[in-house]
């Protein structure tokens, strides 16, 4: 249950004001998201990562030197908008091109290529990178969904960028991460939403899900609960059995709690889980234990395993200093310009007429209505599309439609 907030409105935009405000030393606030805090050169490629709120550290903790330079946020579990993803590229993009990166969810999918498309008819090569990782969700890897080896394929890439490589290599770096990164995860329970009565989805007493999504997506079987040790094989077998073709032995290991799951339990599953990797004959170069991609208050875990070469192992060790993971020597910077960002200009109209402010009005009310609707459906619908999407219908359509309704309040009036 999410119980510390001030309605449900306002919840991701809230949280996102307060991280900032405690992180100011790494991010600065701007509209939709959050940028460095600090400055970076000129003609660096800008990495920009986003998706919907709810799954903290992801994506505004991962925003620093050595990681990203920017990160967009949509609401809880919901896709940020088109225009919100080009502005804040806009912001971040330093004359050397962009990679944007983000979870494989058909509304990310949609907005960010939007987005990517209007940036490059305007002068900013821009390459998107859909990860891939969770292989519960689809034999086919480009169908699969992008889960906590999020975090992994940033880094990489990232520290690519923040090495001064061009943009066809850090785009590369990001695809060929991604090719060799895997995923799988279990939950114990299922996550609130702010202001909800009762969990988005559920899990039956004394069993685990396989496979189920961060937004309560369907898993693949459900189980009853194993023993830590029982867990671990089953995590790091999976993994084993859709290792990538050319797979080595050294791999960056994330083992990641889901929001709801103590750090220690999550230290006990990993001595089995080291274990496991070991006899397999795999050696993790620094593993990462902890919360990095989470769903509320989802209890569970997922173990993520990018296969390290040559060219990724050095990028996996590399310096970043974020709020979320900071590793190696610190990365000398200086205080990058307060962006100061303009008001959104009133719409003009034409003047009215009686009978068009009669319509005006009529619409209004219609969309009131709509929105009302909307807002008492939205946990069902949330519910609904978890079945088959990310769960983020409900959220959308009520945040959608009391926008619409409140812009035809303020041109009836």
């Amino acid at each position: 249950m999410t119980h510390i907030h001030n309605g449900a409105d306002g919840f991701a935009a809230t949280a996102l004001d307060g991280f900032c405000d405690v992180h100011a030393h790494l991010v600065q606030r701007i509209r939709s998201g959050v940028m460095r805090a600090t400055a970076t050169p000129p003609g660096k490629v800008a990495v920009v990562i986003g998706g919907g709120s709810g799954h903290y550290p992801a994506f505004a903790g991962y925003v620093g030197p050595g990681l990203a330079d920017a990160a967009v946020a949509g609401d809880i579990f919901a896709s940020p908008s088109a225009k919100a993803v080009y502005d804040v590229c806009k912001r971040a993009d330093r004359g050397g091109g962009v990679v944007l990166m983000f979870g494989n969810y058909a509304g990310d999918v949609l907005n960010f290529n939007i987005a990517a498309e209007r940036l490059r008819r305007e002068g900013i090569d821009t390459r998107i990178v859909a990860i891939t990782d969770d292989i519960a969700s689809a034999r086919e890897p480009a169908r699969r969904r992008g889960i906590a080896g999020d975090l992994l394929v940033l880094k990489l890439a990232a520290a690519a960028a923040e090495g001064g490589r061009p943009l066809d290599e850090v785009a590369r770096i990001a695809r060929h991460a991604n090719d060799r990164t895997r995923s799988f995860g279990v939950a114990f329970g299922g996550c609130t939403l702010p202001g909800a009565e009762a969990p988005l989805f559920s899990v039956p007493a004394g069993h685990m899900a396989l496979g189920l999504g961060i937004h309560g997506e369907p898993g693949i079987d459900e189980v009853a609960i194993l023993r830590a040790g029982d867990l671990a094989t089953l995590l790091v077998g999976r993994l084993l059995d859709d290792m990538p073709a050319g797979a080595g032995t050294h791999v960056a290991a994330v083992l990641n709690g889901l929001g709801g799951t103590k750090q220690e339990e999550l230290f006990v599953l990993w001595t089995s889980v080291a274990a496991g990797l070991r006899n397999a004959g795999l050696d993790a170069i620094r593993p990462e234990v902890g919360e990095f991609i989470t769903s509320l208050d989802m209890e569970g875990c997922s173990l993520s395993l990018t296969w390290l070469d040559d060219t990724l192992e050095p990028l996996w060790t590399a310096p970043c200093d974020s709020a979320a993971l900071t590793r190696g020597t610190i990365i000398p910077t200086t205080p990058a310009p307060k962006i100061e960002e303009a008001a959104d200009q009133a719409a003009i109209w034409a003047p009215s007429t009686a009978a068009s402010r009669a319509a005006g009005q009529a619409v209004a009310e219609a969309l009131s209505l709509l929105a009302a609707t909307l807002d008492g459906a939205e946990a069902e619908l949330g519910r609904i599309d978890a079945q088959a999407g990310d769960g983020d219908h409900g959220r959308g359509m009520a945040c959608g439609s009391a926008a619409g309704a409140r812009a035809a309040r303020d041109a009836a009036t």
